[in-house]
């Protein structure tokens, strides 16, 4: 059963540590799904400007969302391989223009 709020219902456990450790996992779901999704949108940013091929704007974009997917993997939300290749062919595709 959902809470008005859209959120799910939160498991509990018995013990105080289990309920304790089942809040923070829902804090920790929201903080990595809001960096999720300011990563995809710095990716998808960079995408519109190189189909719009617009170098000057795919430049910026493209030095913003490096920066936001490196930070998505040193917080261990992507893995840093993941963020390697999502880097690399971002710039390449830059670069085609």
């Amino acid at each position: 059963m959902a809470s008005p709020l859209g959120q799910k219902k939160m498991k509990q456990g018995r013990h105080v540590s289990a309920q304790k450790r089942a809040r923070q996992d829902v804090k920790r779901r929201a903080h990595n799904n809001a960096a999720k999704s300011a990563m995809r949108t710095a990716v998808k940013n960079v995408r519109t400007a190189v189909s719009a091929k617009n170098k000057d704007n795919a430049l910026t974009a493209l030095k913003k969302a490096s920066a936001v997917i490196a930070s998505t993997a040193s917080k261990g939300i992507i893995h840093k391989r993941t963020a390697s290749r999502y880097i690399s062919r971002l710039t390449l595709s830059v670069n085609a223009i």
